[in-house]
């Protein structure tokens, strides 16, 4: 165990710490760098989960041990319940396909945490995300992380003047290889676990059981049609399948065909070939500005509709500040409604909104 010299730190730094190697070796950057750290792991949901249940608890305490700092829990789960897994469960009952983890770090991560790092008398909250902060002409710009496999800027878009100030993040410059190196070199007691694509709060593959669980209603039977509107097939329930989806659609028409659209009105799955998914434009709305303000006309910038989505350089024909009309320089596959659509100028973030309607 180190045990740390607050005598010669920097200032206190409060670090949302899951126990894994991203914001265990934050952590440790930090102790290095001689500031205060305090570990602060938020109870999300329950146990057999990944997001900060009680096992990730355990995990990042022993980091925090080892560092020689202070280790705090606080219960998140009724925010958490309220903010981001009903919400969730909604939008996939709505025929939409949601993305919580935006949601995650806008109302807990940047929301809860800040508010507790502050009664801690913190002067920053850092975490292990890879993103970037600077400060450039009296504000605060949100940009790409140095390893474009990690970067995780997508989900930070929604991160408004105030929170972007108080935040940092100690790995934005770092490739994962050299993370993973700094924190064996430092002997930190880090379990690994692997990195799941998969939604934290959900077992692995049991994303349609847990949205009938909390909402039974969405079990509905309905039909499968392909873009002439002929019946191909039947459905349990539009939970059950994503824009853009290609396996498991239970039908055989001697192509490869993928969910075109999700008509919640007339509980109907379209599917297409791989030509029909594709569209160049969509409809925003809730559109939020890093800047705090909307551009005075068109903007023409590169959106991901996606995360992981290379996306293209669009147009945003922006209608009164929070909504928009984006019209792609080229074709994009499975423009999902409930998605994000973020916009970037190289490698900064402007912001981004939820994808509302595809033409």
């Amino acid at each position: 165990m180190l045990n740390q010299d607050q005598s010669s730190t920097k200032g206190r730094v409060a670090i949302g710490m899951s126990g894994g190697t991203d914001s265990s070796a934050a952590a440790a950057m930090l102790v290095d760098q001689g500031y205060e750290v305090i570990g602060l792991t938020a109870h999300m949901w329950k146990d057999g989960s990944r997001c900060c249940s009680l096992e990730d608890v355990e995990r990042a305490r022993k980091v925090c041990t080892y560092l020689g700092i202070r280790h705090y829990v606080v219960n998140a789960q009724d925010i958490f319940t309220d903010k981001i897994v009903d919400p969730f469960v909604k939008e996939y009952a709505a025929g939409r396909t949601p993305s919580p983890c935006i949601y995650c770090n806008s109302f807990v991560k940047f929301g809860f945490l800040v508010d507790r790092a502050r009664q801690l008398n913190c002067d920053h909250l850092a975490t292990g995300h890879y993103a970037r902060v600077e400060q450039l002409g009296g504000k605060y710009h949100l940009f790409c992380a140095k390893d474009p496999k990690k970067d995780q800027s997508y989900f930070l878009h929604r991160l408004g003047q105030e929170q972007l100030g108080f935040i940092l993040f100690p790995l934005a410059d770092m490739p994962k290889p050299e993370v993973k190196a700094y924190s064996n070199e430092r002997g930190l007691p880090i379990i690994p676990r692997g990195e799941s694509q998969d939604l934290c709060f959900v077992e692995e593959g049991k994303l349609p059981d847990f949205v009938e669980q909390r909402d039974p209603s969405v079990v509905k039977s309905g039909e499968i049609h392909d873009q002439e509107g002929n019946v191909v097939g039947t459905h349990t329930g539009l939970h059950r399948f994503t824009v853009g989806q290609r396996g498991k659609l239970g039908i055989a028409l001697g192509e490869r065909m993928y969910v075109k659209r999700l008509d919640k009105e007339n509980n109907i799955v379209e599917v297409a070939p791989r030509p029909g998914v594709m569209k160049s434009e969509c409809t925003l709305t809730d559109i939020h500005w890093i800047s705090g303000y909307a551009p005075a006309g068109d903007l023409h910038c590169e959106v991901r509709p996606r995360y992981r989505s290379n996306g293209s350089t669009a147009t945003l024909q922006v209608s009164n500040g929070a909504d928009a009309t984006v019209v792609f320089d080229e074709p994009q596959f499975a423009l999902t409604p409930g998605q994000a659509a973020v916009f970037y100028q190289a490698d900064e973030v402007l912001g981004g909104g939820w994808i509302a309607e595809v033409p």
